[in-house]
């Protein structure tokens, strides 16, 4: 028994010896089996080219299918317009809710890497199931004879939905979880790779890009010009590549365990403050409850260290002298952690920062909405070539392959030297430039606007509903500076939430920063119907009337300019009095 007890002595000396000496990650990471881990031999930029390529893979299937399902909706399944559009925009919004439902089972039961595989896996069934239908005549309506167009049967429809909302669930488990585990690769007591764990997200956004910009394109052709069996069929082939992918670098990652559902440790905190509302919170903090020793109570979470504000919610961690006399720390419903505590307080800190991306969202929004429709008024044709509107946004994802190797290569190395900061910009600060360049977006495509409208009116064509002759070349610009927004504000987004929440909560937080796209797309719409309404008063045009020759689209254009101004300046004031974590 002696003999057990001086090996056990030994092999603790040995890993605390190893851990000291930098051995070993610091960040609580463990490998696949769950023992602490090396850094030298796993994670790092060695395992970050498997999940880069699971994620190019998964975003080529999803624009796959995202960038010309309205096409096939009407095309296909003989849909008419607005049908169309609300079946991919309940898709489109449901695809950026489903992210909260993988980002609490990663974050309480499975970890972020069995979600990944669990949801990958029904992702891909999905995209079967989309590629049968597309292929099987007896899962598709007949083609169109002149203008009769006969509807898809019940079981038509429910093959392509069932597919398509599988697609929807299975990348909730993806979206939040994939990025998160990237970083997790970079140790964060580490300097060196703390560093990296920044260039990482540049490339992981890189990756998105290509994904997108392979899939607007030749998959676009494909799917009309070779057919839609093979054009859904080429996506799931390339979802099914990335499951293999992401498999491969099993060996090399690290892993952090998950700590515990993170919606039930907020409410044990809310719950626990509440009971002790009439408990003065103790001037000294080192006398709030906390474990004694250095490991967090919370599974895979380092401590996070006291914070004076919010001390309204430090009450859910002092100490009667009931729990002080019975020895009894074990019901959280009553008393919680300083690490559990601080864990809220970081969410509510990060809301203000949180909220102002839902207008960018809305800036962002416009490229695929009013950007397009603005483009049809316009001189489409190159000489014998003509430019189809939508198919502008390819310069918004050029825009971002460009400027990301840009940013990680050149402007991040000279900030450096100015700055001090590791990664150039603080994750804040690269925010704020990307709000800032989202003005001058707006600002660019209203003067452009502007001109559109001064040209039609030279030319007598207010009243017709005819495109301008100049050229749509001109949105270019626009294109180009929301691209270099997405680059700065989208990654910073990344960076922020994964360095800044707790870390047992970081599948939420990425799950949330995702939220904003989607709340951004329902504020777009809620301005649209507002300007609509107060513009058409009195049996007035409007600003955005069916014929944009007689509208002011120029106006909704700088509303957006001005509400994004506002907005950065409201950010600006959040982000000036906003306290970074503190992690043991």
């Amino acid at each position: 028994m002696g003999s057990m007890d001086e090996e056990r002595s030994l092999l603790e000396a040995e890993l605390n010896q190893a851990e000291s000496s930098g051995l070993y990650t610091g960040d609580g990471s463990v490998d696949f089996n769950g023992n602490p881990i090396l850094k030298q031999n796993t994670g790092n930029w060695r395992a970050c080219p498997f999940i880069l390529g699971n994620e190019c893979c998964e975003r080529l299937a999803y624009y796959g299918i995202a960038t010309n399902l309205v096409s096939y909706l009407t095309k296909k399944l003989h849909e008419g317009n607005v049908s169309a559009a609300r079946n991919v925009t309940t898709w489109q919004g449901t695809c950026y809710l489903t992210p909260l439902i993988g980002a609490v089972l990663a974050d309480a039961y499975w970890g972020r890497y069995w979600t990944i595989a669990a949801f990958s896996t029904i992702y891909f069934f999905g995209m079967c199931t989309l590629t049968l239908s597309a292929s099987i005549p007896a899962l598709k309506p007949a083609e169109c004879v002149g203008s009769i167009c006969p509807s898809a049967t019940p079981a038509q429809y429910a093959v392509f939905f069932f597919g398509l909302y599988l697609i929807a669930l299975g990348t909730g488990g993806i979206k939040p979880c994939v990025s998160s585990f990237g970083a997790d690769q970079f140790d964060d007591t580490d300097p060196n790779e703390r560093v990296k764990k920044g260039s990482f997200f540049n490339w992981f956004y890189f990756s998105i890009n290509i994904g997108a910009l392979i899939s607007s394109s030749l998959l676009v052709w494909i799917q009309d010009n070779a057919g839609w069996g093979l054009g859904f069929g080429i996506p799931a082939l390339f979802m099914g590549l990335a499951i293999g992918s992401f498999f491969s670098g099993t060996a090399l990652y690290r892993f952090q365990r998950p700590g515990g559902s993170p919606i039930t440790r907020m409410f044990q905190v809310l719950v626990a403050a509440f009971h002790k509302r009439s408990l003065k919170v103790p001037e000294d903090s080192t006398l709030l409850y906390e474990t004694g020793d250095k490991h967090s109570a919370i599974e895979g979470s380092r401590k996070l260290e006291h914070s004076e504000e919010l001390k309204c919610l430090d009450k859910a961690a002092i100490v009667t002298d009931v729990e002080t006399k019975s020895g009894d720390f074990s019901n959280p419903w009553r008393l919680c952690t300083v690490t559990q505590v601080e864990e809220l307080k970081i969410l509510i800190r990060m809301f203000p920062i949180w909220a102002t991306g839902i207008v960018f969202s809305a800036v962002y929004a416009q490229m695929s909405t009013m950007f397009v429709e603005q483009g049809m008024m316009m001189d489409t044709k190159i000489g014998s070539f003509t430019i189809p509107p939508a198919s502008l946004s390819t310069f918004d994802v050029i825009s971002v392959i460009f400027w990301v190797p840009i940013y990680d290569r050149i402007i991040v190395p000279i900030a450096r030297k100015f700055t001090r900061k590791e990664r150039g910009f603080s994750e804040l600060q690269r925010m704020g430039i990307g709000l800032f360049i989202s003005v001058l977006c707006m600002s660019a495509a209203a003067v452009v606007e502007t001109r559109r409208l001064h040209l039609a009116k030279e030319l007598d064509l207010v009243d017709k509903q005819v495109a301008v002759p100049i050229s749509i070349l001109w949105q270019i610009p626009q294109y180009f500076l929301l691209g270099a927004a997405e680059v700065c504000t989208f990654i910073g987004q990344l960076e922020f939430f994964y360095d800044q929440s707790p870390d047992a909560m970081r599948s939420l937080c990425s799950a949330l920063s995702l939220l904003t796209t989607s709340l951004g797309n329902y504020l777009s719409s809620f301005i649209l119907t507002l300007v609509t309404y107060f513009t058409t008063k009195g049996g007035q045009i409007g600003w955005i009337s069916d014929n944009l020759n007689e509208g002011h689209l120029d106006y909704f254009f700088w509303l957006l300019a001005g509400l994004s101004f506002l907005n950065m300046l409201v950010y600006t004031l959040c982000a000036s009095r906003y306290k970074q974590k503190k992690a043991s």
